[in-house]
């Protein structure tokens, strides 16, 4: 497989400290941190974003804030919001995506990833009927679908 671009929004970083009773919640933790682990190992590229620190710099628990920190501080690669940035998103929030969600997809895109990462259901569902210019999953559908396809 060639390296792939990939963007993890919000939800997927929080996903490891959130509460792991929940089989659907434990698989896509362990799916984000063998994507962050990847990473890590340079076999895939995870981007992060203004737009992501932003986000997480608003949790209020600070014990899951440095975590969340932590997490993050694996990802080298960056993306800067800029003018097309925002005018897409502003689009996309035309469409029905929320602000935060919309200046996410609007970052992927601008960078051009493989496929954007959410845990929010909502979100995957709302990008069906859009003309988002990337594909956008849970993070436990994609990886097994990469691992499956290897």
């Amino acid at each position: 497989m060639d390296k792939v671009l990939i963007y993890l929004d919000s939800c997927c970083y929080n996903r490891p400290y959130d509460d792991l009773s929940s089989d659907k919640v434990r698989l896509e933790s362990e799916a984000v941190l063998t994507i962050l682990e990847h990473n890590e190992h340079q076999t895939w590229t995870v981007l992060s974003s203004d737009i992501i620190v932003d986000e997480l710099d608003r949790i209020v628990d600070m014990f899951k804030k440095e975590k969340v920190f932590t997490l993050l501080s694996s990802v080298t690669e960056y993306i800067e919001i800029n003018e097309h940035i925002i005018g897409r998103a502003r689009e996309l929030g035309k469409r029905g995506i929320k602000p935060f969600d919309a200046l996410h997809i609007a970052s992927a895109e601008f960078e051009g990833v493989d496929v954007f990462l959410t845990t929010d259901k909502k979100l995957i569902n709302a990008t069906r009927n859009t003309d988002v210019n990337v594909k956008v999953l849970n993070p436990a559908v994609w990886l097994m679908e990469v691992l499956y396809d290897e």
